[in-house]
């Protein structure tokens, strides 16, 4: 499994002390039990919701938010949020650091992910972005009009769907242009006039002496070998979500002029939260 953005400096090279195997194993038992265990409950309150209720979700998004924000007490992680959640029907738009985004976006919103279907195949991520709700879209004009009869049918069930525009993630440092395809769904005539946006600004602050990207997934790097690392820190950084005010897609023409609202939205949040994080230096 690996991510296609690339930097052209290269990551820091992982070393794990005999400490930190210590932290892998201990910390890694406790997640697993945690994220697996839930994921047992989860399956046996769908059981029971998903013939009462259908594609509505009242019960298990709150165990999937359960599992999230314990994750980063598990870690070590500081975690912390600004802004007003959206209360309007529509869609969340985020820039794409790392698989941890996933935790930070899910531990305070009930919100199912958007995702190419490729990710439904991959070991472990697959089966529980299945069992929490995930959106699989294909690549594939021939299925757009069937994936959009999808999106309207969640979105008309309330659901708050989100997906990251930059289409891949980076090192944390940057946001990406966003790519406008899944903006088009938005402007069905059914739905144009009842949705709104919401960008979220993600950051990751590094724990204290190490570098910048330390919580960047990207290039070459492989899932196991990243989730090691962020196992194995003694010292963690924290995670820090801005909500910015939701737009609605009817005041927009198109959706390329959607995108580069919320991209700007989202850059500047998170251009500020990343320097407000920054060390300050002496002299």
């Amino acid at each position: 499994m690996s991510v296609s953005w690339h930097s052209e400096t290269p990551p820091e090279q992982i070393r794990i002390s005999a400490m930190g195997w210590g932290r892998v194993v201990l910390r890694g038992a406790v997640l697993a039990t945690l994220v697996f265990g839930c994921l047992a409950l989860l399956l046996l309150v769908r059981l029971i919701e998903r013939p009462l209720c259908g594609v509505k979700r009242p019960v298990t998004p709150y165990i999937t938010m359960f599992v999230c924000r314990n994750a980063f007490r598990i870690l070590g992680m500081g975690f912390s949020t600004t802004g007003s959640q959206m209360r309007e029907p529509g869609i969340v738009v985020a820039n794409h650091s790392s698989w941890l985004d996933i935790f930070a976006l899910n531990a305070k919103k009930r919100i199912y992910f958007v995702s190419k279907s490729e990710v439904a195949g991959w070991p472990g991520i697959g089966w529980l972005a299945r069992a929490t709700g995930t959106v699989f879209i294909e690549r594939n004009r021939a299925k757009a009009s069937e994936q959009k009869a999808l999106f309207a049918e969640r979105l008309k069930a309330g659901h708050k769907l989100l997906f990251f525009p930059e289409g891949t993630s980076t090192d944390g440092r940057r946001v990406l242009p966003f790519k406008t395809t899944l903006f088009a769904s938005l402007f069905e005539d059914d739905l144009r006039d009842l949705l709104y946006v919401q960008p979220v600004s993600v950051v990751f602050h590094a724990p204290e002496g190490r570098e910048p990207r330390f919580y960047g997934w990207w290039g070459d790097m492989d899932f196991g070998s990243h989730l090691l690392k962020v196992l194995s820190a003694q010292a963690q950084g924290r995670a820090e979500l801005r909500y910015h005010a939701p737009v609605r897609v009817a005041h927009f023409a198109n959706r390329k002029a959607l995108a580069a609202h919320c991209e700007e939205i989202v850059r500047e949040g998170h251009d500020t939260l990343t320097a407000e994080g920054e060390p300050l230096l002496d002299g």
